[in-house]
């Protein structure tokens, strides 16, 4: 029953569909004879066709770019039958949007930006975040936002995001503040971030090339001049700003507190060894306060003693120590020393109050080595075959060889825990040992024959922090090249992101993972239609119907109608579209009121960021599900941030420009 009434849907939307074809159809059959040339009746068409595919998601946004760019290619084969008298758009341009300008710099931003994080460059930000944010929502949200802010300035946007959202849950999970209350700012200031510099989103990427097109079809003295990098930063940071403040003062009326999709993988671990094992350890950090009768002690003196584990330890000025070699038995305790703990809270509470040691409420040295994203608890198993039967966890210096921190040893279908001595209890075959391990050491362990390493879901991500100043060196190579010299962007932008590959930051098959290429197709599939509807003078005869609505209001006041239907067309279509469709179209409308055409055109690919009302955005579709948000969510904050663009941006554009 439930099929059949599957099939008679799917049987009812391919109807729907089909007839909005058929209605799109006739209404070019209807331009054809109504319009002012049978161009611009095909390309109007078209365009109308290109809208409705994107705003009712008939098929991918990828998809639906891809059918228009072969729609007008096969001008090329039918046009005698269209009553064309030359193809829509020349065969041999048809993909030219494949070797854009701004496709290949978009493809080298997402490359260069996995390369920054792929250094732990991104976890160093979150580090800092987590020390001086506290847990005050008014002081987190604009360090976060900020921060996110301008890393998007420099790259997508969805990228910031995608990066920050590990960063948000940990601050969450330590903070206690909902997800909710922390995605929302984060998502709409990285939309924001991209209005900084004319790399900071897809749009402004694509205008100085869309400016270019234009120009083939103005007089000389009309011809616009690109936009430099840091043209628009003078917009974008009041935009940042206002959005940052919008959140921290309204932030409590508008932001919702919801229960998150995603769960606290720490605490679903912790609940599963507590209920297989029966052990309940937690992590804390301990402060060594000068003249403490620890200092001198060894971690063998007190460990089995007070049945703690000691896995990370920091003296001011000095590196963390955790993982492989950084601990033994031997290490000695120290004054002002901070130590990362690993034990049951009774057993902790024994060890504070004879050592008169300071425990803090939540964890700060150690918030991002320790986080869930870097360590936790897992399970391995002894092997038949391994090298470690017969010997004991001290005869191997187990924490020190392999970087893991036993604190359980199952056998026979009993758990011994820390404090019953199972350092000195030889390994027998198919031992399960609950040890604390960082993922990186956990991830070389998989690779050891002595082992078996049960836990499976832990982040794998391999980071390559020794590769920091590499990465550093080609992001201001890049940069210099950008800023300093007149080389096309794409250009300057493959120069850093090859120096990633060529030095080791990422390898080639992480730099193609890195590219998102539903973006690319989409990008390059749409610029032919851009042409087309630029070459036929359908932009001008749609600017010349505009303006003999507007023609007579101040110039102000059109820039406002082009800047609110560019916010209309990114919520019902990609930014992308948004844009090579309407900039065209503001270039006409300025020349005809004799306003700016480079700073309508400018108005476009900025507007296009103001996309907060629907989750239509890739930002917001990202943080939608780790927040718990609605649809009614996105209108109820974005409708405000939607009117405060809009006004801010028109102020600014004409306060600067």
């Amino acid at each position: 029953m439930a099929q059949d009434t599957h099939q008679v849907t799917t049987k009812e939307r391919i109807k729907k569909r089909l007839a909005s074809i058929a209605i799109f159809i006739m209404f070019a059959a209807f331009l054809a004879f109504e319009g002012p040339t049978i161009e611009i009746a095909w390309v109007t068409a078209i365009l109308l066709l290109t809208i409705y595919l994107f705003a009712f998601e008939v098929v991918d946004v990828d998809i639906a770019a891809v059918s228009i760019m072969v729609l007008l290619g096969l001008s090329s084969l039918f046009y005698p039958i269209m009553g064309l008298d030359k193809p829509l758009v020349d065969s041999t341009h048809l993909f030219d949007g494949f070797s854009s300008n701004a496709v290949m710099s978009i493809i080298a931003v997402m490359i260069i930006g996995a390369g920054l994080d792929k250094t732990g460059i991104m976890s160093k930000v979150a580090a800092f975040i987590l020390n001086v944010g506290g847990t005050s929502e008014k002081r987190i949200i604009p360090i976060i936002s900020s921060t996110v802010a301008f890393i998007s300035s420099f790259m997508q946007n969805v990228g910031a995001a995608a990066l920050f959202l590990p960063v948000v849950a940990r601050i969450s999970a330590r903070s206690g503040l909902p997800m909710s209350r922390l995605l929302m700012p984060m998502g709409f200031c990285a939309i924001l971030g991209g209005t900084m510099t004319m790399v900071g989103s897809s749009p402004l990427i694509l205008l100085n090339d869309l400016i270019l097109t234009s120009n083939t079809a103005l007089p000389a003295d009309q011809q616009m001049d690109t936009w430099g990098l840091f043209s628009v930063t003078a917009i974008g940071a009041p935009l940042v700003l206002v959005g940052i403040l919008y959140f921290v003062i309204a932030g409590r009326l508008v932001l919702p507190t919801t229960e998150s999709e995603s769960s606290t993988t720490g605490s679903d671990a912790m609940q599963y060894f507590h209920d297989v094992y029966g052990v309940d350890y937690e992590l804390f950090e301990l402060v060594v306060t000068t003249g403490n009768s620890l200092i001198g002690k060894h971690l063998d003196d007190i460990e089995t003693k007070y049945g703690i584990r000691i896995i990370a330890t920091k003296l001011l000025g000095q590196e963390t120590r955790i993982g492989p070699g950084a601990l033994d038995r031997n290490t000695g305790i120290q004054a002002g020393m901070v130590l990362g703990v690993v034990a049951e809270p009774e057993n902790l509470s024994h060890f504070i109050d004879k050592y008169k040691l300071k425990k803090r409420d939540e964890l700060r040295t150690f918030s991002e080595a320790l986080s869930n994203t870097k360590a936790g608890i897992a399970e391995v198993v002894i092997p038949p075959g391994s090298k470690l039967i017969g010997k004991s966890a001290r005869d191997v210096w187990m924490r020190k060889t392999y970087g893991i921190a036993m604190v359980g040893l199952h056998r026979d279908g009993a758990t011994m825990r820390e404090g019953e001595d199972i350092r000195n209890i030889a390994f027998k075959s198919g031992d399960t040992l609950v040890v604390h391990t960082t993922w990186e050491s956990l991830m070389r362990l998989a690779k050891n024959k002595n082992f078996v390493v049960i836990t499976t879901e832990y982040p794998r991500e391999e980071l390559r922090p020794h590769k920091v100043m590499w990465a550093g060196i080609f992001f201001a190579i890049a940069l210099t090249m950008v800023l300093f010299t007149d080389i096309r962007l794409s250009i300057a932008l493959l120069t850093g992101a090859i120096g990633m590959v060529l030095s080791g930051v990422l390898n080639i098959d992480e730099a193609y993972e890195a590219v998102s290429w539903k973006t690319v197709f989409l990008l390059a599939s749409l610029i032919p239609l851009g042409l087309a509807v630029e070459q036929t003078g359908t932009a001008k005869w749609i600017a010349d119907q505009t303006l003999s609505v507007v023609g007579d209001m101040p110039i102000w006041v059109i820039q406002l109608a082009i800047g609110v239907l560019a916010t209309f067309f990114t919520l019902v279509m990609s930014n992308v579209g948004a844009t090579v469709l309407l900039v065209p179209l503001a270039v006409n409308i300025a020349i005809g009121v004799g306003a700016d055409p480079a700073l309508f055109a400018l108005t476009v690919a900025i507007a296009t960021s103001n996309s907060f009302i629907i989750p239509t955005h890739q930002v917001n579709a990202l943080i939608m599900g780790p927040g718990g948000y609605r649809v009614p969510d996105f209108i109820r904050a974005g409708s405000v941030m939607t009117i405060l663009f809009l006004v801010v941006m028109i102020a600014m554009m004409n306060l600067v420009f």
